[in-house]
């Protein structure tokens, strides 16, 4: 998925507009797209291109931050991967995460405080981690300080080690956090969105240098 400087200019603009919290709160209000692959997507040497892959616990985070900033980022013009609305009957629930994963050009993790409890969240966190890519961290209800995993058993020696290393990157990564008692919905969805954009220019601009060379 190449983006023109056209388009770049575009980011940018978007990226230095402020005070859009009344934007924010029609996509809160407003009921979420169809649930349907998004435009332009295509599947390419086994990988789903994307732009940002959203990482989350769904029973934690299916009404909050991780669709808002989806459908805030789609109304943006950007490619966002979240299961729920990437993923339809019949497709292989890991083939289709790992090529999102690896389609994508970064991630932003939704930590919640049952986050750890879910496999295929450490599973996915770990892929994105080992790939190298850009993590945004969201700490939503949760402090880094309290994430960890726990030995119950039903994980390998070999994959508690993979999570472990995994969660401990991620809390000494710079992120947001938000208290979803005393903050604001629309302020968390703008600041996550301006750092996903200004992540995207500058992987983009690393990449333009790179093909140069």
């Amino acid at each position: 998925m190449h983006r023109t400087p056209a388009m770049n200019m575009i980011m940018r603009e978007v990226l230095s507009q402020r005070g859009r919290t009344d934007v924010v709160k029609k996509v809160i209000n407003q009921p979420p797209p169809p649930n349907q692959p998004y435009q332009g997507s295509l599947i390419r040497r086994g990988r789903e291109r994307c732009d940002v892959f959203i990482n989350y616990r769904r029973a934690d985070t299916k009404r909050s931050v991780a669709p808002l900033l989806y459908d805030y980022l789609v109304r943006l013009g950007l490619h966002p991967f979240l299961d729920s609305k990437n993923m339809k009957p019949g497709d292989k629930l890991f083939d289709k995460i790992n090529s999102g994963i690896m389609g994508s050009k970064m991630g932003v993790a939704v930590f919640s405080p049952r986050y750890c409890d879910s496999y295929f969240c450490l599973h996915e966190l770990a892929l994105i981690m080992e790939s190298k890519k850009k993590v945004i961290p969201i700490f939503c209800d949760v402090k880094p300080s309290e994430l960890r995993v726990v030995d119950d058993g039903s994980c390998s020696a070999a994959e508690l080690k993979r999570f472990s290393s995994a969660i401990e990157e991620a809390k000494y990564t710079v992120g947001l956090t938000f208290d979803s008692l005393k903050g604001n919905w629309s302020d968390v969805v703008t600041n996550a969105a301006d750092i996903v954009i200004e992540s995207l220019i500058e992987i983009e601009d690393e990449e333009r240098r790179t093909r140069r060379q």
